[in-house]
């Protein structure tokens, strides 16, 4: 039997390092490419290491394909709460990505670009697969987010006009990017996530080597 449920105004992010294939180099001095793909284990273990701070708790993973990060936040009723708080934590957690990915920078001499789009709507969640079985999210909602990350700009997080809604008027700071062409839906107006509201941080958190 196919288990699965539909859940309304979930929030799903895509964050892609876009120029780890450039990176990516099979050789014989880093172990024809183990090396590179090491340090991604390591990019990749950190980020979720994130997601184990109480306040990331309504911020789930979903998966990782290739060099691109999928979680989506408010996906159970103990998380998806009536005034969107999960929305906020998950704008939260990309500025964590972001922190962290500096940190990583600066501590492995490379110059990772990460590109971060978000979206929020009705999902479909459920596990699909017998030998295998792997839980995932589809709908419009995750292919939008998808199309956030890919239209977007290294080093910036691009939002829909409903993340920025939720986001705006709890005090974050947003720009206006523009109409972005996007496909399968034609032109859409985006948004740059800049900064956190005033008085916030993530001076709580700790980056990790």
């Amino acid at each position: 039997n196919l288990y699965y449920e539909d859940i309304n105004n979930v929030g799903v992010m895509f964050a892609s390092i876009v120029n780890f294939s450039e990176f990516y180099i099979e050789l014989e001095a880093n172990n024809e490419g183990v090396e590179c793909l090491r340090l991604l284990n390591e990019i990749i273990a950190d980020f979720d290491t994130l997601l184990t701070h109480r306040r990331f708790f309504s911020v789930e993973k979903i998966k990782t394909v290739g060099q691109t990060y999928m979680c989506a936040s408010g996906l159970t009723s103990q998380t998806n709460f009536a005034d969107m708080t999960h929305i906020l934590a998950l704008a939260d957690y990309t500025f964590a990505l972001q922190r962290q990915m500096q940190y990583i920078n600066e501590n492995s001499f490379n110059n990772f670009l990460m590109r971060i789009g978000l979206n929020v709507g009705p999902v479909v969640a459920g596990v699909i697969g017998v030998k295998k079985p792997h839980y995932d999210i589809w709908g419009n909602t995750v292919n939008v987010a998808s199309r956030m990350d890919s239209t977007g700009v290294p080093n910036k997080i691009q939002v829909t006009q409903e993340i920025y809604k939720i986001l705006s008027s709890s005090g974050y700071t947003l720009s206006i990017r523009g109409l972005v062409r996007v496909k399968g839906k034609g032109e859409m107006q985006t948004y740059f996530l800049d900064a956190m509201p005033l008085g916030a941080s993530l001076e709580d958190m700790q980056t990790f080597d």
